[in-house]
């Protein structure tokens, strides 16, 4: 009897001893096998259309509703989602213009579980940029794309160039959401990203038809803070132009005839090569243009 109680007791301490030398290891295999990446088991876009025998429309709500599933729980369980470009790709191949889709695909991409790249960045500019072409008469993907060039994507690129290039073509696209009746107001921020980007001449262009297509009573707010703006950057521009003129007529003066003062130099005029300037074929030179000169 003693012995068999032995022997129960060495049992119960040989299987808790496996275990505790087992557990970690399948522990960590478990982690893995959490963290592995998951599986897609779509066909390719372009066979989609065949496999879903002709219920395209009620496979595409599905496809969106596993991929707002998909992307919500890899957040909560902090685990890297690599399956959304998969996912819009099937959508897009079923229906082109599924506006769901350039709606949020920006967010999805730049801000995937667990952290987003200037690749992902990139990725979620073509799909916006192909939103534009299939709907291009919808004022909100346009505003999407402007924004999330403007707004978003900058802090994702290394660039320093790029981040201007990326602001200046995301105010351009608000400024055409604006066109095509989005928010008014919205001709302002557009105007405020040209003229810090230097493109005071391109901000002045759609404040101008801002201005003429806000004249309704209802809008009347709008319609003067647009036309203060739209002062603004005009007296601007031509300030901008007067110091560019000075600053030309002060450089070639300091570099022609510096011993005279400013009021003689003007007097006399730019120096000009007479020996390159002389006969016809000159005439057109812009060096030997005395009329186009201060």
């Amino acid at each position: 009897m003693r012995g068999s109680t032995l022997g129960a007791i060495l049992l119960l301490a040989t299987a808790a001893l496996g275990v505790m030398r087992t557990q970690p290891r399948l522990a960590s295999t478990v982690r893995a096998v959490k963290e592995r990446d998951d599986l897609y088991f779509l066909p390719p876009p372009a066979e989609l259309h065949a496999a879903t025998l002709g219920w395209d429309a009620a496979v595409v709500d599905l496809l969106w509703a596993k991929l707002l599933v998909e992307y919500g729980t890899h957040w909560t369980e902090h685990r890297e989602f690599r399956d959304a470009e998969k996912y819009a790709d099937a959508i897009l191949e079923l229906e082109p213009t599924y506006a769901p889709i350039y709606k949020y695909i920006d967010t999805m991409l730049a801000y995937r579980p667990l952290q987003g790249t200037e690749a992902d960045v990139r990725k979620a500019r073509r799909y916006l940029e192909r939103g534009t072409r299939e709907r291009s008469d919808d004022s909100s993907v346009w505003m999407e794309y402007g924004q999330f060039l403007a707004f978003i994507a900058p802090s994702f690129l290394q660039a320093e160039a790029d981040r201007e290039v990326w602001k200046t073509d995301g105010a351009a696209a608000i400024g055409h959401a604006v066109e095509l009746g989005a928010d008014a107001d919205r001709a302002l921020t557009a105007a405020t990203l040209l003229t810090r980007a230097g493109s005071t001449e391109a901000a002045i262009h759609y404040l101008e038809r801002a201005y003429a297509f806000t004249e309704h009573p209802s809008m009347l707010d709008v319609h003067e803070a647009i036309g203060r703006r739209l002062a603004a950057l005009q007296a601007t521009a031509l300030r901008d132009a007067a110091d560019e003129a000075l600053g030309a007529v002060n450089s070639r003066w300091k570099r022609d005839l510096p011993f005279l003062t400013r009021d003689q130099y003007l007097i006399l005029g730019p120096k000009i090569d007479v020996a390159r300037c002389s006969g016809l074929a000159a005439a057109t030179e812009p060096e030997c243009d005395r009329a186009s000169e201060p």
